[in-house]
């Protein structure tokens, strides 16, 4: 599994179209729905100040590294809760704004959690997501794959980070929880993956998925598997921007319709 800081350093880039769209104001509450380490928690908590922030993750680990690091910046107007956005019971019309940075993917019944959230927003409250979109577009999803071989499997439902990449489907999908104004932009940006090749390979190796793909396999079907993936990342070094790849993702901004 990957560290909260190795994946807020992963998506550096997207980080700075997401921060831009957040619209946030002092005095807002503001929810972070999947917050992970905290790092887009944070920075809310900073654009929301006096107002508060709450952010939300179904990793115990995840939601204890960012409890310390907003301890360690001193920040009283953040709190965090270990649950599921899906079937929290959110106070209901108490925040004005909801972020999502890639965490909004693996709900297992998205039509009940995009619902249950939007019924914690106040109308006209601001919905902003970072989403992938398909894999076939996603350099990195492609070359990984590749790299592991014919075993690599599709993903289980509620475990696939494409699932919201179709927009009209999406669309839909957040129009039926009660959202309208709905706007995609598309953002191409590089994912990191590290400085270099080894700590590059150290991270990729463990990701869920290349982890679940490489327990399937014999010692000699792994070896061969992790012989390409090093290839692999090696071909998208550069001494200067380290190992990159290729991403496509949808930012999607709506708003709480009035009378939902």
């Amino acid at each position: 599994m990957s560290s909260p800081d190795f994946y807020d350093a992963e998506l550096r880039a997207h980080q700075e179209h997401f921060g831009a769209a957040y619209r946030i104001h002092p005095g807002h509450a503001v929810l972070d729905i999947g917050c992970g380490g905290g790092l887009t928690t944070r920075e809310a908590a900073r654009a929301a100040a006096p107002g508060s922030v709450l952010g939300i993750d179904v990793s115990p680990r995840m939601v204890e590294h960012a409890r310390r690091a907003a301890a360690a910046e001193r920040l009283d107007n953040v709190s965090y809760l270990c649950g599921d956005a899906q079937t929290h019971p959110f106070a209901p019309a108490s925040f004005d704004v909801a972020i999502s940075r890639f965490g909004t993917m693996f709900f297992a019944d998205p039509d009940t959690a995009f619902a249950n959230i939007a019924s914690g927003l106040r109308p006209g409250a601001r919905l902003v997501l970072l989403v992938w979109q398909s894999a076939e577009r996603n350099e990195w999803a492609q070359a990984i794959a590749a790299a592991l071989g014919d075993a690599a499997r599709p993903p289980s439902p509620g475990a696939d980070p494409f699932s919201l990449a179709d927009a009209a489907a999406t669309a839909r999908l957040l129009e039926r929880a009660g959202f309208g104004d709905l706007q995609f932009a598309d953002v191409q940006e590089p994912v990191y993956y590290g400085p270099d090749v080894d700590r590059a390979f150290e991270a990729v190796r463990n990701f869920q998925a290349a982890a679940a793909v490489l327990a399937t396999l014999s010692d000699d079907g792994a070896g061969r598997a992790l012989d390409r993936l090093r290839a692999t990342l090696g071909a998208h070094y550069d001494g200067k921007h380290g190992v990159t790849f290729g991403s496509r993702a949808w930012l999607i901004t709506a708003r709480r319709r009035d009378g939902v």
